[in-house]
């Protein structure tokens, strides 16, 4: 028999709503109507269906302000928190005016000024005006940011416990990467490790990669070969993503490598530091800089949750992401790389929590493996 599908817990669906309810006051929103799966879970505590891919914009949660009144897509009971009565459900349509009548006749009563939404689409841009006669439509994203950028006590619990998996998945690829392996059987020993621990969603299907592709372009490892394991998962809504490279053979099968960790491990020693409270988001890149290092075109460094969190730090952004603070209570998964043409790359991805007192590292597993 399947396991019954729970809620969140109570303390953490609380603390979460008492953060939105705070950024709706903030930005004056009365109703905010969500679409994305991460913004419905964080606003009602329901365990939404997880699938791949994307899907189109639908008033799937609708939160009134003035009453603390939360309404769901759903069309049963199971997985809903009890302070969400029944007549607060309502069901899947595939006529988009049943969704309109929904909307119209939770806001009949309030008489919303301000609506904010966290996405749309060219038709609910036309129908939304209709269920919401006289307000004003606006973009919710700042509000979801304020409320969800900081993380309460209870959901750095949730990302440390995601973490964890992500590591045990990690040291069962670690102890299988030997000559001959391949990429494709070391990330499933990586799923099969994540799956004993009750878990079946991966950040990402491409756990293993040689880095060196070109060597050995049917994915078989070799000695002196330097593998990047990116182990990513989803545990209760919540990502956990670790990030190392490991060296296969002995140390006398490299040329150079040695030197490529020691400077990655100086690099990830800068950008710790860098994650200090009361800091930027430009500190960050500036510590590549004061590396030698040229940042990757990959994002330095992103914030975790429910999924992909505020604050983004990519150098295709200075601007934007240099400005980014780094308050108590963001939790972001930071990684460094160093390249090198003729060695290949090593990479490295650690999920660090910024306190009042300075940052706190989630992760404990080792750097790389010493000679």
């Amino acid at each position: 028999m399947a396991a019954e599908t729970l809620p969140d817990p109570e303390p953490l669906r609380v603390a979460r709503r008492d953060r939105l309810r705070a950024a709706m006051d903030k930005h004056e929103l009365d109703l905010l109507v969500l679409g994305r799966v991460a913004n419905i879970r964080y606003a009602s505590g329901v365990p939404v269906l997880w699938n791949a891919g994307t899907r189109p914009f639908g008033p799937g949660c609708v939160i009134a302000r003035a009453t603390d009144d939360v309404y769901v897509l759903s069309t049963w009971d199971e997985g809903v928190p009890k302070e969400i009565p029944h007549d607060h459900l309502f069901g899947i349509t595939w006529n988009p005016m049943n969704y309109v009548e929904v909307v119209k006749t939770i806001a009949a009563e309030l008489k919303p000024r301000r609506v904010g939404t966290d996405a749309n689409s060219p038709l609910f841009a036309q129908l939304l005006p209709m269920a919401l006669e006289g307000a004003e439509i606006v973009d919710g994203g700042p509000a979801l940011r304020d409320a969800r950028r900081i993380k309460v006590a209870d959901e750095v619990d949730a990302i440390r416990r995601a973490v964890a998996v992500a590591e045990r998945g990690l040291e069962k690829v670690i102890a299988e990467i030997e000559p001959g392996a391949t990429e494709r059987s070391l990330t499933g020993a990586f799923m099969d490790a994540m799956a004993s621990e009750g878990v079946t969603t991966p950040a990402t299907q491409d756990v293993v990669r040689v880095m060196m592709p070109s060597r050995h372009p049917d994915g078989v490892l070799a000695a002196g070969d330097l593998v990047r394991i990116d182990g990513g998962v989803v545990v209760d809504g919540y990502s956990g993503d670790v990030g190392r490279t490991w060296r296969v053979g002995s140390a006398g099968d490299y040329s150079g490598a040695t030197e490529l960790f020691r400077r990655g491990d100086d690099l990830r020693a800068r950008l710790l530091e860098a994650c200090r409270p009361g800091g930027r988001g430009g500190d960050l890149l500036e510590a590549y800089r004061l590396a030698g290092e040229a940042a990757p075109t990959r994002p330095v460094a992103y914030g975790l949750g429910l999924g992909f969190d505020d604050p983004v730090i990519t150098p295709d952004l200075p601007l934007t992401a240099g400005a980014e603070p780094l308050d108590p209570g963001v939790v972001i998964a930071v990684s460094a790389v160093v390249a090198d043409g003729h060695v290949g790359a090593v990479a490295s991805r650690d999920v660090v929590q910024i306190t009042e007192t300075g940052p706190e590292v989630l992760t404990t597993s080792p750097f790389w493996n010493p000679a």
